[in-house]
């Protein structure tokens, strides 16, 4: 009897202890999301329409695992080249450019952004739009800003963005889907993004970047048109190596802000005919070839607006470069 006893009470603390593991954060009724909500309502927000939605949001512990360690900051220029650099991203892009060439040939004539690094955006952030997420964006934002002290603060801000652009848009905010991280459609545009560059490319009144190939499309040139791209100029170009003093220039700030001149001091040649005021990026990369000097230009810079990695910048312009080099090769460039 004592054992029976014994293990009916462990039968017991194990299912409540079980219970109680599997039981979500709940949001309704914590005072700082009341908080939340209040500040919401003095924008014109329903109060009880927002406390229905944080009653159905849900804490993922996945989404709090998954920011705490960034791709960008733990893979190599060489783990980027394996990922991106891909034969199926090349020819999984050649299609995306057919299928969608009069929306991304309008987008270059409006933006001035080549359809190639439209394109390789695209490729990078969403395997050209088969990898956009699985996470409710009401609860990823949710997870980060009620959740995650290290970025609470910009992600309440990107939940009120949200809330936002889901009131402007027509939008149920229990429905967008998108990464852990918030970011959302062809482009994962995080919700700031969405509400200052998205755009209705195709003319139909709904900016729709999950969907709409051309609103997305039309949304990522903007976005870098807003950022400094410069129509028919250069993103980058292979350098030579410098003398051993001229290595500390390099890979010291993602904005250009040495000179070609101050390369040529320490033994840097390029290819190209740059004046030598012209401002660089200097950059040492491991790859699979050993190391490679790069000099990124401002169009290099607007590149990594999109996102603040020079291995992400050069993943883009080189799929770009495969993906011109695919359209030549099939005479259709």
């Amino acid at each position: 009897m004592r054992l029976i006893k014994l293990l009916s009470t462990l039968c017991v603390i194990c299912f409540a202890a079980s219970s109680i593991a599997e039981d979500p954060k709940k949001y309704d009724g914590r005072p700082e999301v009341q908080t939340f909500i209040d500040e919401m309502v003095e924008e014109g927000f329903d109060q009880s329409e927002l406390k229905t939605l944080f009653a159905g949001a849900v804490y993922k512990q996945s989404i709090v695992d998954a920011i705490s360690r960034p791709a960008e900051r733990v893979l190599t220029w060489k783990e980027y080249q394996d990922i991106f650099l891909t034969d199926l991203r090349v020819s999984r892009g050649t299609e995306f450019i057919h299928e969608n060439r009069d929306a991304l040939v309008r987008a270059e004539k409006e933006y001035g952004v080549p359809a190639l690094v439209i394109t390789s955006i695209i490729g990078v952030e969403t395997m050209y739009g088969r990898i956009k997420g699985s996470y409710r964006v009401i609860d990823s934002l949710s997870t980060l800003a009620f959740d995650y002290p290290p970025r609470s603060k910009f992600f309440r801000q990107e939940l009120k963005h949200f809330l936002r652009l889901s009131r402007e848009e027509a939008r149920d905010p229990a429905e967008p889907i998108g990464s852990y991280a918030g970011a959302m459609g062809y482009g994962q545009f995080i919700s700031s993004s969405f509400r200052e560059y998205a755009v209705d490319f195709d003319g139909d009144g709904i900016k729709d970047i999950w969907n709409n190939k051309q609103d997305a499309i039309g949304s990522v040139a903007n976005y870098l048109a807003r950022h400094g791209w410069r129509r028919n100029e250069l993103v980058t170009l292979p350098a030579s190596t410098p003398v051993n003093e001229g290595r500390a220039l390099f890979n010291v700030s993602l904005k250009p802000s040495s000179t070609v001149a101050e390369m040529k001091k320490v033994g840097v040649t390029v290819d190209a005919n740059l004046a030598d005021e012209t401002n660089v990026s200097p950059m040492l990369l491991n790859g699979k070839q050993g190391e490679e000097y790069w000099l990124g230009l401002q169009n290099f810079y607007a590149i990594t607006r999109y996102n603040h990695s020079k291995l992400y910048a050069m993943a883009v312009y080189q799929l770009s470069e495969r993906l011109k080099m695919s359209l030549l090769a099939s005479s259709d460039y």
